[in-house]
Parts: structure tokens; sequence; C-alpha cells
């Protein structure tokens, strides 16, 4: 049957009641049409009804509208009806068949021979079978072979996961499935549904022989290093490589090229994450009230997901952005919900900054374990703005690491950066600051803090573990390169990178997480963590490669009729070319094969207590170059470089 666009379209625009009168009535007809046909093929009969025969048309309705309204059929739709959809018709055929049998048995009207029980039911199943697979090929199997389709789609696995993505697109009109791609050589040369098979070696050739423009990655089980093998060898095609949607979106149906994913940070990583020890995880959570500041941010509200997974008896979240509290509780709630967790989930609104609200909440609920999350870490921002990264990453730090100490809190854990080590920006220099403090406060025994008015605190016992995990990069974070890449991307380009040289270390947000749950448990009192995070990215190599699996050509002199362009900026106020994991040489190895302590000098805390007297001070009059001596004075490496100030719109790789 001809697809013909004009007549599809308003019937697909009815209304659901109108939709469902006309299948009634086809039903009706067709009920009426297998009755006359089985009188034909029966006693040749091709007039009016004689006799009683009208009896038998007047049934055939009567029994089959009930039947199909209870058990469904007109609740399904037509352009998304699969093999369960007639199953579930000729179970109400079958049944109709037995009670249109057991009549024609009961009643023996004249003219009406016991065989047309027979023979009715089964045309009656026919048409109505017929009817419902024309259907579906009409609205949705020649809808999806428009001539408008948007583009031509290549689907690498010919597993289930990919047959069914398949025949959810069958439904859709975006796009024209040209093919299979599966490694299993035993598959290649064959079909599915018509559709061809070819091998991963003959993926270009198909790529310009069929004009493809889209390949669909369908192998959720894959394991991530041949997924990565397989991603590296698209790189090169001019196509958009994404990965498959949601099963519940594929079992529906309802597949578009919106519900298709960009592919996941880990792919475009790389490396396989660091897989997680259960038993770390679990050491400092399961059963205790575990706080944890920044809970809205990137990393501390994925902290809050591993840790509620953990079961702690309660959950404490310190925010000071109201809309990001309000959102990861929500989420947090869900979770619970949805693994049928018993977590009282505690959402605060409170800054690091002020400290009585923070001796207040840990007097309060007494957090066993806390995680200080809650830091400015955008470098060019707090390269403006010294003061107000001093007062929120060391202050701030300081005060939740008092108020856990003063509270009788078992373990804190700082979340730590790379740009810590050797800085050239005052961000980097803020978290080494907030690391010598913990550093400090470690290897004390007992600690006397310096008050606002001058004067000193009681000398307060320390039985706090306080521990520092540092992490390089993290891909998906909000200061993150691969959401500013994908935005420019969607806008035409250009890719803005500070300097072609510029090399980061990256990890996920949830292989991020994981680390500081991991490393806090193994802490003992002062401990600097870091990952092995294996080599390094070049930024200029990462947008290189969004661009690729975009299905974009890169713009540049060899290429100058490309689609992307790369634009070099120049480097930002105190950015470095290269990040650093260790300040010191040999870092010890730990319980956890990916995960090292380093070995990092310190001030002794009564030393550094009256600096940060001086330090405040000059962070409250906003003193920057106070505030820079001071730093250059304690961190080591920190050396400020003064950088022409960079076009606006660049990636924020910190």
């Amino acid at each position: 049957m001809p697809f013909n666009k004009s007549i599809i379209d308003p019937l697909l625009a009815l209304p659901r009641p109108v939709k469902r009168l006309v299948v009634v009535a086809l039903d009706l007809v067709l009920a009426l049409a297998s009755v006359w046909f089985s009188f034909y093929l029966r006693i040749d009969q091709t007039g009016w009804p004689q006799h009683q025969q009208k009896y038998v048309y007047l049934l055939a309705p009567l029994l089959a509208f009930p039947l199909f309204v209870h058990l469904g059929l007109y609740r399904a739709i037509f352009r998304y009806t699969g093999l369960a959809a007639l199953a579930t018709t000729a179970k109400a055929v079958g049944v109709y068949a037995v009670l249109f049998f057991l009549s024609l048995l009961l009643f023996q009207w004249v003219g009406v021979p016991r065989s047309v029980g027979l023979i009715q039911p089964i045309l009656f199943l026919l048409l109505v079978g017929t009817s419902r697979a024309l259907a579906r090929f009409w609205l949705a199997g020649g809808a999806g072979r428009s001539s408008h389709a948007e583009g031509r789609l290549l689907i690498y696995g010919a597993g289930e996961a990919g047959v069914q993505t398949a025949s959810a697109l069958g439904m859709a009109r975006q796009f024209v499935l040209r093919g299979f791609i599966d490694d299993d050589k035993t598959k290649a040369g064959r079909s599915i549904n018509g559709v061809d098979i070819i091998g991963p070696d003959d993926v270009a050739a198909a790529v310009e022989r069929m004009g493809v423009t889209d390949i669909l990655l369908a192998m959720p089980s894959l394991d991530r290093a041949r997924r990565n093998a397989i991603i590296a060898s698209l790189r090169e095609l001019p196509v958009h490589v994404r990965t498959l949607p949601g099963m519940v979106d594929l079992a529906s149906g309802r597949v578009t090229v919106q519900d298709f994913q960009e592919l996941d940070v880990e792919d475009l990583l790389g490396r396989a994450p660091v897989p997680p020890d259960s038993t770390l995880l679990a050491r400092n959570l399961a059963g205790k009230t575990v706080l944890v500041t920044g809970a809205g941010g990137s990393i501390g509200g994925e902290l809050c997901r591993q840790i509620i997974l953990e079961k702690p008896r309660q959950l404490v979240l310190v925010e000071h952005n109201e809309f990001g509290l309000y959102t990861i509780h929500r989420e947090l709630e869900g979770l619970c919900a949805e693994h049928g967790l018993r977590v009282n989930v505690v959402p605060l609104l409170a800054s690091v900054g002020n400290f009585g609200r923070l001796k207040e909440i840990c007097l309060l609920y007494r957090p066993a374990t806390v995680y200080h999350a809650a830091a400015y870490k955008h470098v060019p921002l707090v390269e403006s703005n010294p003061a107000e990264g001093v007062l929120n990453n060391v202050f701030g730090t300081l005060n939740m690491a008092r108020a856990a100490m003063e509270s009788g809190a078992a373990h804190f854990v700082l979340v730590s950066t790379d740009k810590a080590v050797r800085p050239t920006n005052v961000m980097g220099a803020t978290k080494r600051m907030a690391e010598l403090v913990l550093q400090a406060l470690a290897a004390s025994t007992s600690v006397r803090f310096h008050l606002p008015d001058g004067t000193q605190s009681a000398e307060f016992r320390n039985n706090t573990v306080f521990a520092m995990v540092r992490f390089g990069n993290v891909l998906g974070s909000s200061g993150s390169v691969v959401p500013l890449f994908r935005k420019q991307l969607r806008d035409g380009g250009p890719l803005t990178v500070t300097h072609e040289e510029v090399t980061r270390y990256f990890m996920t947000i949830p292989e991020a997480a994981q680390l500081v749950l991991q490393a806090g448990a193994m802490a003992r009192g002062g401990d600097v963590f870091v990952l092995d995070m294996g080599q390094p990215v070049k930024i200029i190599d990462l947008a290189r490669r969004m661009a690729q699996l975009s299905g974009f050509t890169l713009r540049d002199e060899r290429n100058p009729d490309g689609d992307i362009e790369i634009k070099i900026t120049g480097l930002r106020p105190g950015e470095k070319l290269y990040e650093e994991l260790l300040i010191g040489d040999n870092p010890e190895g730990t319980a956890h094969e990916r995960i090292m302590k380093a070995r990092e000098d310190f001030v002794v805390w009564p030393e550094l207590a009256t600096v940060l007297v001086d330090m405040r001070q000059a962070a409250i009059q906003d003193n920057e170059t106070a505030i820079k001596r001071i730093l250059m004075q304690l961190v080591h490496g920190y050396n400020p470089q003064p950088v022409e100030p960079a076009a606006a719109c660049v990636p924020v790789e910190g």
C-alpha cells in the first residue's frame, strides 16, 4: 500500500476518542464481512441473509465488541503495534471463537451450518490481524521511510538492543535505517528484517556509499575498553556518533532524534574509570550521620548520591545556594523511594563563612563524617576576586574543620584539586592553604583558634582524622570544558581553547566522588591522597574529538571548507599549561591500587595560626597585594604570573 503523507497526518491528528470510534467501526464491519464470507465458503450464498441467518450477523458484533473492549484492544496505538499486541488480538478472537461456536450449537438457527462457527472466527482473525499489520506498516513503516527523513543511520550492534532500537525507529520519521554493524564475523552478510549487517572493516565504505549521517551505539553490555576502541575507529568518519536512549523510551516506541544521547563523558575520556572498592565506600558511611558541604554542586551532589546508596542513618546537606539545595534534596528523596532506603535527608541553608551557623549544625546533628566540597573553583573568577577566594576556600575550610572538631566528628575529608600543586593562580593557592590548615590541625593533639576579636579560643582536644583528596579536572561539571564545547558545537562554533599545549588530567564526576569516599576511609590523619589518573589529555585534542564524534569536520589551513573552527584565545590570568598532582616525590601506595598518598611538607599549627590572622585581615580589607604576599610565603611554588587578559567566552578548564 503506497505511503501517502496527506492521508496519514490528518489521521494521526484526530482526537483519541475519534480514532477509537474509527477502529471500533472497522472491527464491526470486519465481523459482518467475515460472517458473509463464511456463508459464501460453506453454502456458496452471496445474497441477503435467509431464514434465521440474520441472528448470526447480529451475534458476531455483539460478541466481539465487549470482548475487545475488555481485553484492551482499543487502548493500543496502531503505529506502535508489535507481537505482543497481535498476541492479544489472537487471544481475544480465540475467546470470541469459543463463544461464537457454542452459541451456534445452542440455538441451532435454521439455515446456519455449524461449520460456520469454525470458519467465521478464522476469517475474522485473519481480517483483524491483517488490519492491525497494515495500519502499523502504513502509519509507521511507510512514514519511517519517508523522503523527508532527517538522517541515514547505521546501528552498531546487531544484538537484542540493536534490533529493538531498529524496531522503535521504524515507528519514527527522522531516520532511514541503512544497516547494522556487528563485530561478530558470522553475522556479516546476513540481514535482520531486510536490513543488511556489515562488519567493522566495511563501515567507512558503507558510510560513503549510503550517505550515512549518524551511527548509533546499541551495545549496553560492552566493556569500556572495547567501546573506546569502537569510538576511536569511528572518530575520523563524517558521522554523528551517539549512544542508545533509555530502554523505557525504546519499549514505548517514542524514539526521535532528540532522544539519542551524546556520548558519555567516559567515552570522551578514552579510559576505563577507576573501579570502586565497596568495602572502602561503606566504611565511614553505613549507619552513620554524614554531612556534606557544597551539596548542591557537581562534586557535592555526586558525593550525596554515592553516600545515600551506602545507607547512612542520616545525611545532612549544607549549601548556600537555595535552588541547588532544593534540587539535590528532591533528587535524593527520589533515590530513597526508588531503592527503598530509610535515610533521613536534612537540607540546610548555610554559608561556610558563618562559623556560628556551622557549629550550631554540627552540635545539633553530630556528624561522624564530614565531606567538605564547598569552594570557589573557577580560576578566572577567583583570580579577579582573591579576597572572596581566601574567605571561602581558606577560612570556610577552617570554620568547617573547627565546627567538626568541636562537635566530635570522627572524620573530615577535604575535596581538593591538582591546581593546589605549585599553583600560578589564587584559586589553586587558596586550596593548598586549605590543605595546610588541615595538615596542621591533624598534627596537633590540642588546638587553640584565633578569634576575630583578637583573642584566642579555649583549648580543644583534637580527635578528628583530617584528610585531603586531590584530583584533576572533572568532565561534565559546571566548570568543565565539555558542556561549553557542546554548546559551542550546537551554535556552529568556534570551539575556544586558550592554548594549543594546555594539558589536563581528567576524570568523571562519579569517579571523583568514589575516590573521595574511598580515600577518606583510608585516612589516618593529615593524609593527602591523589589518584593515578593515567595520561593527561590535551584540551585541543578533546575539542577535536568532540567535533569529530558530533559529525563535524574541522576547519583549518589544510581544510578551509570544514564545519567547525578551533580558535586559540590565549592563556587566562593564572592559568598553567600543565597541572600536577604531587608536590614532592615518591608517593606511597595504599589499599587501593589506583590511589596514592603524597608526602607533603606543612607548617605547624601555632605558626600557621599567626599567619592566618594576617591573612584574614588582608582579605577583609580586600588587600590583594598582602593576600598574594602571604600566599607566596606559605604555598610552595606559588608564583603568580602576569598574563594578558584573555578573550571572553573561553572554556573554563578549572
